[in-house]
């Protein structure tokens, strides 16, 4: 479905993305991890086509994905549910959802502008995939609430039945779990499981390596912009560098007490 070979970006000369190589294959959920500024939305933002590569190649689909716009991916299937809440204030949860079927709309600004009957069929037609899709993420009770007004925990829940709209064969999530509280974790990630377990592709990039783990089907894990590990939950969780990645000690063993005094928690460290 989707892969990256020898995928980097640069910034200033230092480099964020250093030459990532991976693939996401057809109903799989991959799980992308990392300590902080491991190169996660780096990486995110070059798939989602809002960063250009220093150098290497995406591919989707088996076609290659340089130089399209963020707006032609989206057309081609691949949806984004950004870190934080990204919504549209003053507009209603239906309205916001029905934005995600904007790359999928035939008639222009002219028939909109005139009500002419191909447009309306179509806006009908936006309005109940938008139904379908709240109801997906259990939000039918709030179609008509101010999308602002909603708790961050249901905001998330409305960004992914945005993503949802637009009926994607590949949905991309940043950090969806970011500054939710633990109630609303484990609730967006019965979501989550459920929506692989309907065959959706997902590519999950996420800081909380516990959330990632009881998801994933597999996980690559970056560390300096580098790819250090690949491989299921267990086999990343027992992988000595990504141990050492999360505990804030060199590849060696020895102890490194300037990382670990930079705020990395042993509590970080993956288990299944």
């Amino acid at each position: 479905m989707l892969t990256t070979e020898n995928l980097a970006r640069s910034f200033g000369g230092v480099f964020a993305v250093d030459d990532v190589t991976t693939s996401v294959s057809p109903g799989e959920l991959r799980g992308i991890i990392g300590p902080n500024g491991a190169g996660k939305s780096t990486l995110f933002n070059l798939i989602g086509g809002h960063l250009a590569p220093s150098h290497g190649r995406i591919t989707y689909r088996g076609e290659s994905l340089a130089g399209m716009a963020p707006h032609r991916r989206a057309r081609e299937g691949i949806a984004i549910v950004f870190q934080g809440a990204r919504l549209f204030r003053g507009m209603t949860a239906l309205e916001n959802v029905m934005v995600g079927a904007h790359a999928m709309t035939h008639h222009g600004f002219v028939s909109a502008a005139l009500r002419l009957p191909g447009h309306r069929r179509e806006e009908r037609l936006i309005a109940e995939r938008a139904e379908a899709a709240l109801e997906r993420v259990g939000l039918t009770d709030f179609t008509d609430v101010q999308a602002e007004s909603l708790p961050l925990g249901q905001q998330r829940r409305l960004q992914v039945a945005r993503a949802l709209c637009g009926e994607p064969a590949l949905l991309l999530l940043d950090e969806p779990a970011s500054g939710l509280r633990q109630q609303e974790r484990q609730s967006l990630a019965a979501l989550l499981h459920e929506l692989h377990e309907e065959g959706i592709t997902m590519l999950l990039i996420e800081h909380d390596v516990g959330f990632v783990m009881n998801l994933a089907d597999r996980i690559t894990v970056l560390d300096l912009g580098k790819v250090i590990a690949e491989g299921t939950p267990v086999e990343v969780s027992r992988d000595p560098q990504v141990i050492s990645a999360y505990l804030g000690r060199e590849n060696s063993g020895q102890e490194n007490s300037s990382q670990e005094n930079s705020g990395q928690e042993n509590s970080n460290a993956p288990s299944r």
